[in-house]
Protein backbone atom coordinates (compact mmCIF):
# COMPACT_ATOMS: atom_id res chain seq x y z
CA UNK A 1 0.00 0.00 0.00
CA UNK A 2 2.88 2.40 0.80
CA UNK A 3 4.49 1.68 -2.56
CA UNK A 4 1.17 2.34 -4.28
CA UNK A 5 0.76 5.65 -2.43
CA UNK A 6 4.24 6.72 -3.47
CA UNK A 7 3.50 5.77 -7.08
CA UNK A 8 0.51 8.10 -7.15
CA UNK A 9 2.72 11.08 -6.33
CA UNK A 10 4.18 11.04 -9.82
CA UNK A 11 0.82 12.11 -11.25
CA UNK A 12 0.66 15.32 -9.22
CA UNK A 13 1.22 18.58 -11.08
CA UNK A 14 0.74 22.18 -9.98
CA UNK A 15 -1.80 22.83 -12.74
CA UNK A 16 -3.87 19.83 -11.61
CA UNK A 17 -3.84 21.00 -8.00
CA UNK A 18 -4.80 24.55 -8.98
CA UNK A 19 -7.65 23.20 -11.13
CA UNK A 20 -8.95 21.00 -8.30
CA UNK A 21 -8.82 23.88 -5.83
CA UNK A 22 -10.76 26.05 -8.28
CA UNK A 23 -13.45 23.39 -8.57
CA UNK A 24 -13.66 22.87 -4.83
CA UNK A 25 -13.82 26.60 -4.11
CA UNK A 26 -16.61 27.07 -6.65
CA UNK A 27 -18.47 24.18 -5.00
CA UNK A 28 -18.17 25.85 -1.59
CA UNK A 29 -19.35 29.28 -2.71
CA UNK A 30 -22.23 28.05 -4.87
CA UNK A 31 -25.42 28.65 -2.93
CA UNK A 32 -28.68 29.07 -4.79
CA UNK A 33 -26.69 30.14 -7.87
CA UNK A 34 -23.87 28.29 -9.60
CA UNK A 35 -20.42 29.84 -9.36
CA UNK A 36 -18.59 27.57 -11.78
CA UNK A 37 -15.09 28.38 -13.10
CA UNK A 38 -15.20 28.60 -16.89
CA UNK A 39 -11.61 27.48 -17.32
CA UNK A 40 -11.76 24.51 -14.95
CA UNK A 41 -12.00 20.88 -15.98
CA UNK A 42 -12.88 17.70 -14.08
CA UNK A 43 -10.32 16.15 -11.77
CA UNK A 44 -11.57 12.68 -12.68
CA UNK A 45 -13.56 11.10 -15.50
CA UNK A 46 -15.22 7.72 -15.83
CA UNK A 47 -15.22 6.39 -19.36
CA UNK A 48 -17.17 3.36 -20.51
CA UNK A 49 -15.08 0.96 -22.65
CA UNK A 50 -18.13 -1.19 -23.47
CA UNK A 51 -21.78 -0.88 -22.52
CA UNK A 52 -22.78 -4.54 -22.25
CA UNK A 53 -22.17 -7.24 -19.63
CA UNK A 54 -22.48 -11.01 -19.89
CA UNK A 55 -23.82 -11.45 -16.34
CA UNK A 56 -27.40 -10.97 -15.16
CA UNK A 57 -27.11 -9.20 -11.81
CA UNK A 58 -30.63 -8.43 -10.62
CA UNK A 59 -30.01 -4.81 -9.57
CA UNK A 60 -27.95 -3.84 -12.62
CA UNK A 61 -29.68 -1.54 -15.14
CA UNK A 62 -27.86 -3.26 -18.02
CA UNK A 63 -29.57 -6.50 -17.07
CA UNK A 64 -32.97 -4.81 -16.77
CA UNK A 65 -32.95 -3.47 -20.33
CA UNK A 66 -34.75 -5.68 -22.79
CA UNK A 67 -32.44 -4.64 -25.61
CA UNK A 68 -28.96 -3.16 -25.58
CA UNK A 69 -27.41 -1.36 -28.53
CA UNK A 70 -23.91 -2.69 -27.93
CA UNK A 71 -21.21 -0.06 -28.31
CA UNK A 72 -17.46 0.16 -27.79
CA UNK A 73 -15.78 3.40 -26.82
CA UNK A 74 -14.30 5.00 -29.92
CA UNK A 75 -10.49 5.00 -29.65
CA UNK A 76 -10.04 8.32 -31.42
CA UNK A 77 -12.64 10.00 -29.22
CA UNK A 78 -10.86 8.74 -26.12
CA UNK A 79 -7.47 9.98 -27.33
CA UNK A 80 -9.04 13.35 -28.14
CA UNK A 81 -10.51 13.46 -24.63
CA UNK A 82 -7.23 12.62 -22.90
CA UNK A 83 -5.25 15.11 -25.00
CA UNK A 84 -7.69 17.82 -23.94
CA UNK A 85 -7.87 16.92 -20.26
CA UNK A 86 -4.39 15.63 -19.39
CA UNK A 87 -3.15 18.97 -17.96
CA UNK A 88 -5.96 18.82 -15.38
CA UNK A 89 -6.90 15.18 -14.90
CA UNK A 90 -5.81 13.15 -11.85
CA UNK A 91 -7.78 9.99 -12.48
CA UNK A 92 -9.27 8.15 -15.45
CA UNK A 93 -11.70 5.38 -14.45
CA UNK A 94 -12.30 2.79 -17.16
CA UNK A 95 -15.75 1.73 -16.05
CA UNK A 96 -19.35 2.89 -16.09
CA UNK A 97 -21.85 0.05 -16.58
CA UNK A 98 -20.70 -2.61 -19.04
CA UNK A 99 -17.84 -5.09 -18.59
CA UNK A 100 -14.63 -3.24 -19.60
CA UNK A 101 -12.59 -6.33 -20.49
CA UNK A 102 -14.79 -6.96 -23.55
CA UNK A 103 -13.02 -4.02 -25.21
CA UNK A 104 -10.01 -5.52 -27.01
CA UNK A 105 -8.28 -2.14 -27.05
CA UNK A 106 -8.78 -1.52 -23.33
CA UNK A 107 -5.15 -1.98 -22.31
CA UNK A 108 -3.99 0.30 -25.15
CA UNK A 109 -6.34 3.03 -23.93
CA UNK A 110 -5.16 2.55 -20.36
CA UNK A 111 -1.56 2.79 -21.50
CA UNK A 112 -2.28 6.01 -23.39
CA UNK A 113 -3.77 7.60 -20.27
CA UNK A 114 -0.90 6.23 -18.16
CA UNK A 115 1.72 7.75 -20.47
CA UNK A 116 -0.23 11.03 -20.34
CA UNK A 117 0.45 11.22 -16.60
CA UNK A 118 -2.98 10.13 -15.38
CA UNK A 119 -3.81 7.64 -12.62
CA UNK A 120 -5.84 4.76 -14.07
CA UNK A 121 -8.26 2.20 -12.66
CA UNK A 122 -10.86 -0.25 -13.88
CA UNK A 123 -13.47 -2.56 -12.36
CA UNK A 124 -14.38 -6.02 -13.62
CA UNK A 125 -16.44 -9.08 -12.79
CA UNK A 126 -13.32 -11.09 -13.59
CA UNK A 127 -14.94 -13.54 -16.01
CA UNK A 128 -12.61 -12.50 -18.86
CA UNK A 129 -9.53 -12.07 -16.68
CA UNK A 130 -7.46 -14.88 -18.19
CA UNK A 131 -3.67 -15.21 -18.20
CA UNK A 132 -3.26 -13.15 -21.39
CA UNK A 133 -5.51 -10.32 -20.21
CA UNK A 134 -3.78 -10.28 -16.81
CA UNK A 135 -0.40 -9.80 -18.46
CA UNK A 136 -1.72 -7.02 -20.71
CA UNK A 137 -3.23 -5.18 -17.74
CA UNK A 138 0.02 -5.32 -15.78
CA UNK A 139 2.03 -4.14 -18.78
CA UNK A 140 -0.43 -1.33 -19.55
CA UNK A 141 0.57 0.63 -16.44
CA UNK A 142 -2.86 0.23 -14.83
CA UNK A 143 -2.72 1.56 -11.27
CA UNK A 144 -5.74 -0.13 -9.68
CA UNK A 145 -7.79 -3.19 -10.58
CA UNK A 146 -11.12 -3.78 -8.82
CA UNK A 147 -12.53 -7.31 -8.99
CA UNK A 148 -16.10 -7.92 -7.79
CA UNK A 149 -16.47 -11.00 -5.61
CA UNK A 150 -19.81 -11.07 -3.79
CA UNK A 151 -19.52 -14.50 -2.22
CA UNK A 152 -16.87 -17.02 -1.25
CA UNK A 153 -18.82 -20.04 -2.52
CA UNK A 154 -20.38 -20.47 -5.94
CA UNK A 155 -23.83 -20.97 -4.40
CA UNK A 156 -23.75 -17.62 -2.62
CA UNK A 157 -21.84 -15.79 -5.37
CA UNK A 158 -24.33 -16.64 -8.11
CA UNK A 159 -27.31 -15.45 -6.08
CA UNK A 160 -26.35 -11.97 -7.27
CA UNK A 161 -23.71 -12.51 -9.98
CA UNK A 162 -26.07 -14.67 -12.02
CA UNK A 163 -24.28 -16.41 -14.87
CA UNK A 164 -20.84 -15.87 -13.36
CA UNK A 165 -18.28 -18.36 -12.13
CA UNK A 166 -16.55 -17.49 -8.87
CA UNK A 167 -13.47 -19.55 -9.69
CA UNK A 168 -12.86 -17.56 -12.88
CA UNK A 169 -12.67 -14.32 -10.89
CA UNK A 170 -10.41 -15.88 -8.25
CA UNK A 171 -8.09 -17.36 -10.87
CA UNK A 172 -7.96 -13.99 -12.61
CA UNK A 173 -6.61 -12.40 -9.44
CA UNK A 174 -3.98 -15.14 -9.19
CA UNK A 175 -2.94 -14.48 -12.79
CA UNK A 176 -2.49 -10.76 -12.12
CA UNK A 177 -0.34 -11.46 -9.07
CA UNK A 178 1.66 -13.98 -11.05
CA UNK A 179 2.44 -11.45 -13.78
CA UNK A 180 3.22 -8.74 -11.25
CA UNK A 181 5.89 -11.05 -9.83
CA UNK A 182 7.26 -12.08 -13.21
CA UNK A 183 7.37 -8.55 -14.57
CA UNK A 184 8.56 -7.14 -11.23
CA UNK A 185 5.72 -4.64 -11.18
CA UNK A 186 4.13 -3.12 -8.09
CA UNK A 187 0.97 -2.30 -10.04
CA UNK A 188 -1.89 -2.66 -10.38
CA UNK A 189 -3.10 -2.53 -6.81
CA UNK A 190 -5.63 -5.35 -6.51
CA UNK A 191 -8.86 -4.43 -4.76
CA UNK A 192 -11.54 -7.01 -4.04
CA UNK A 193 -15.00 -5.48 -3.86
CA UNK A 194 -17.63 -7.28 -1.81
CA UNK A 195 -21.12 -5.79 -1.96
CA UNK A 196 -22.88 -6.72 1.28
CA UNK A 197 -26.30 -8.29 0.71
CA UNK A 198 -28.64 -10.28 2.91
CA UNK A 199 -27.54 -13.32 0.91
CA UNK A 200 -23.80 -13.00 1.65
CA UNK A 201 -23.51 -11.04 4.91
CA UNK A 202 -22.66 -14.26 6.78
CA UNK A 203 -19.51 -14.59 4.66
CA UNK A 204 -17.80 -11.33 5.63
CA UNK A 205 -15.25 -13.09 7.85
CA UNK A 206 -14.64 -15.63 5.11
CA UNK A 207 -14.07 -13.02 2.40
CA UNK A 208 -11.49 -11.31 4.61
CA UNK A 209 -9.61 -14.61 4.83
CA UNK A 210 -10.01 -15.14 1.10
CA UNK A 211 -8.64 -11.69 0.24
CA UNK A 212 -5.60 -12.38 2.39
CA UNK A 213 -5.00 -15.78 0.80
CA UNK A 214 -5.23 -14.24 -2.67
CA UNK A 215 -2.72 -11.55 -1.65
CA UNK A 216 -5.14 -8.80 -2.57
CA UNK A 217 -3.93 -5.35 -1.56
CA UNK A 218 -7.31 -4.18 -0.35
CA UNK A 219 -10.78 -5.47 0.47
CA UNK A 220 -13.72 -3.06 0.26
CA UNK A 221 -17.05 -3.99 1.83
CA UNK A 222 -19.56 -1.90 -0.09
CA UNK A 223 -23.18 -1.01 0.63
CA UNK A 224 -25.67 -2.20 -1.98
CA UNK A 225 -27.57 0.21 -4.20
CA UNK A 226 -31.05 -1.27 -4.55
CA UNK A 227 -34.08 -0.31 -6.59
CA UNK A 228 -37.63 -0.31 -5.17
CA UNK A 229 -36.27 -0.47 -1.63
CA UNK A 230 -38.89 1.63 0.24
CA UNK A 231 -40.94 -1.37 1.36
CA UNK A 232 -37.99 -3.67 1.93
CA UNK A 233 -35.96 -5.83 -0.41
CA UNK A 234 -34.79 -9.42 -0.38
CA UNK A 235 -31.16 -8.30 -0.79
CA UNK A 236 -31.24 -5.65 1.95
CA UNK A 237 -28.63 -6.56 4.56
CA UNK A 238 -29.55 -6.83 8.22
CA UNK A 239 -26.15 -5.37 9.18
CA UNK A 240 -26.72 -1.68 9.90
CA UNK A 241 -23.07 -0.83 9.31
CA UNK A 242 -23.28 -1.94 5.68
CA UNK A 243 -26.84 -0.86 4.89
CA UNK A 244 -27.40 2.13 2.63
CA UNK A 245 -30.95 2.47 4.00
CA UNK A 246 -32.67 2.69 7.37
CA UNK A 247 -36.20 1.87 8.46
CA UNK A 248 -38.26 4.95 9.32
CA UNK A 249 -41.02 5.15 11.95
CA UNK A 250 -43.70 4.61 9.29
CA UNK A 251 -42.05 1.35 8.23
CA UNK A 252 -40.60 2.63 4.97
CA UNK A 253 -36.91 2.30 4.15
CA UNK A 254 -35.09 5.55 3.40
CA UNK A 255 -31.56 6.32 2.31
CA UNK A 256 -29.23 7.34 5.15
CA UNK A 257 -27.79 10.25 3.17
CA UNK A 258 -29.59 13.50 4.07
CA UNK A 259 -29.27 14.61 0.44
CA UNK A 260 -28.24 18.22 0.88
CA UNK A 261 -28.84 20.42 -2.17
CA UNK A 262 -25.30 20.12 -3.50
CA UNK A 263 -23.05 17.40 -4.90
CA UNK A 264 -19.26 17.57 -4.97
CA UNK A 265 -19.07 14.77 -7.54
CA UNK A 266 -21.02 16.92 -10.01
CA UNK A 267 -18.41 19.67 -9.65
CA UNK A 268 -15.23 17.61 -9.76
CA UNK A 269 -15.97 14.74 -12.15
CA UNK A 270 -17.76 13.58 -15.26
CA UNK A 271 -18.91 10.33 -16.80
CA UNK A 272 -18.69 9.52 -20.50
CA UNK A 273 -20.67 6.64 -21.97
CA UNK A 274 -19.43 4.30 -24.68
CA UNK A 275 -21.42 6.33 -27.19
CA UNK A 276 -19.73 9.58 -26.11
CA UNK A 277 -22.53 11.08 -24.01
CA UNK A 278 -21.34 13.28 -21.14
CA UNK A 279 -23.57 12.60 -18.13
CA UNK A 280 -23.54 14.16 -14.66
CA UNK A 281 -22.43 11.08 -12.74
CA UNK A 282 -22.42 7.29 -12.59
CA UNK A 283 -25.98 7.23 -11.18
CA UNK A 284 -27.37 8.46 -14.51
CA UNK A 285 -27.54 4.89 -15.78
CA UNK A 286 -29.86 5.62 -18.71
CA UNK A 287 -28.10 8.85 -19.74
CA UNK A 288 -31.32 10.75 -19.07
CA UNK A 289 -29.50 13.99 -18.25
CA UNK A 290 -26.78 14.05 -20.89
CA UNK A 291 -25.08 17.42 -21.36
CA UNK A 292 -24.13 16.52 -24.94
CA UNK A 293 -21.83 14.25 -26.91
CA UNK A 294 -18.07 14.69 -27.31
CA UNK A 295 -18.35 13.38 -30.88
CA UNK A 296 -19.92 16.72 -31.87
CA UNK A 297 -17.26 18.90 -30.27
CA UNK A 298 -14.58 18.96 -27.61
CA UNK A 299 -15.29 17.97 -24.01
CA UNK A 300 -14.98 21.50 -22.65
CA UNK A 301 -17.74 22.84 -24.89
CA UNK A 302 -20.08 20.18 -23.51
CA UNK A 303 -19.08 20.32 -19.83
CA UNK A 304 -19.44 24.11 -19.76
CA UNK A 305 -22.58 24.44 -21.87
CA UNK A 306 -25.90 25.85 -20.72
CA UNK A 307 -27.47 22.45 -20.20
CA UNK A 308 -24.70 21.45 -17.78
CA UNK A 309 -24.97 24.77 -15.96
CA UNK A 310 -28.75 24.47 -15.65
CA UNK A 311 -28.46 20.96 -14.24
CA UNK A 312 -25.95 22.05 -11.58
CA UNK A 313 -28.24 24.96 -10.69
CA UNK A 314 -31.21 22.61 -10.36
CA UNK A 315 -29.24 20.46 -7.90
CA UNK A 316 -28.62 23.54 -5.76
CA UNK A 317 -32.35 24.25 -5.77
CA UNK A 318 -33.72 20.77 -5.13
CA UNK A 319 -31.55 17.68 -5.44
CA UNK A 320 -34.38 15.33 -4.48
CA UNK A 321 -36.28 16.14 -7.67
CA UNK A 322 -34.09 13.57 -9.47
CA UNK A 323 -34.77 9.92 -8.83
CA UNK A 324 -31.13 8.99 -9.36
CA UNK A 325 -30.10 11.42 -6.60
CA UNK A 326 -32.58 9.94 -4.16
CA UNK A 327 -30.55 6.70 -4.18
CA UNK A 328 -27.12 8.33 -3.89
CA UNK A 329 -24.57 8.33 -1.08
CA UNK A 330 -22.50 11.22 -2.45
CA UNK A 331 -22.49 14.45 -0.45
Amino acid sequence: MLIHSLRTLRYIRFKKIFNLLSLYLSYLVSGKRVQFPKRAYPAFVSVEPYNFCQLHCSECPVNQRKTVDKKFLNDDLFIQLIDELKPYLFHSIFYFQGEPLFNKNLTKLINYAHKSGIYTSTSTNGQLLDRHMAKDLVESGLDKLIVSIDGVTQQVYEQYRAGGKLEKALQGIRYVNEWKRQLKSSSPLIEIQFIVFKTNEHQIKDVKKLAKSLKADRLVLKSAQLYNFEHGHRLLTSLTKYARYYRAADGRYLIKNKLANRCLRLWTGAVISASGEVVPCCFDKDQSHSFGNIATGNFGSVWHNQKASDFRASILQNRKQYEMCRNCTSK
